[in-house]
């Protein structure tokens, strides 16, 4: 799948959805064929780094810290801090909200130890595990930054079935831009199949609340 094909459909999907009185979302379908989703190698679990930020999290962001002259620096610009010396004392429910409040989280170097051996059974599966930074702020901004710009695709959660499902962008976004993300996701995806593209069957784009339109030469909607 190229750019222009997406385009096209992008401006079938735009002109088929009906306005809500929200922003929703854009979602990007790849649906699979002559694998089984059972054996652990066949099942998808990428990252990838899109060229558009999709505007799906909130951009909550969490700082593991020692430091305290970094921590002092970093105060207002991310939106929770928790000490090193914290750590320990969390309980397992407030690591679970944690997986799920936070979009990004970061971690300095050396506090990384012990966010692996008590927080690391409860954020690694959800795809949380901090990604380290030196305690410099510059640099764990540009870790911030990257990080909004990396989307996960995968079919490990709950029943294996032959498909992907990931937002690529919101309604607000140009096509364009769409496009980029969506080929760069279906590239990614497609290069961690065994027969790559030849074990793609279909691929869709819709709005949240609009038609799936599948992308061909006629780029036919269904509901």
């Amino acid at each position: 799948m190229n750019e222009k094909e997406f385009l096209s459909a992008f401006q079938i999907m735009r002109k088929e959805t009906k306005k809500r009185n929200f922003m929703q979302s854009i979602e990007l379908m790849i649906n699979f064929r002559g694998l089984d989703f059972k054996k652990a190698q066949n099942q998808i679990d990428v990252k990838v780094i899109i060229p558009h930020a999709t505007g799906k999290a909130s951009g909550k962001t969490l700082l593991f810290a020692k430091d305290k002259h970094f921590v002092d620096q970093m105060k207002d610009k991310v939106d929770r801090i928790i000490l090193d010396s914290e750590i320990a004392g969390l309980k397992k429910k407030d690591i679970a909200l944690l997986a799920t409040e936070f979009d990004a989280v970061i971690a300095e170097g050396p506090v990384m130890i012990a966010v692996g051996k008590y927080l690391g059974q409860e954020l690694a599966p959800r795809g949380k595990m901090p990604r380290p930074v030196k305690p410099e702020p510059n640099a764990a901004l540009s870790v911030l930054k990257q990080m909004s710009s990396v989307t996960r695709v995968t079919n490990k959660k709950g029943k294996f079935m032959p498909v992907v499902q990931v937002v690529v962008g919101n309604e607000k976004m140009e096509d364009q831009q769409l496009a980029e993300n969506s080929v760069a996701v279906f590239n990614a995806v497609a290069s961690a199949l065994p027969g790559k593209k030849h074990n793609i069957k279909s691929v869709f784009v819709k709005e949240s609340m609009g038609p799936s339109i599948k992308l061909g030469e006629k780029a036919e909607a269904k509901e």
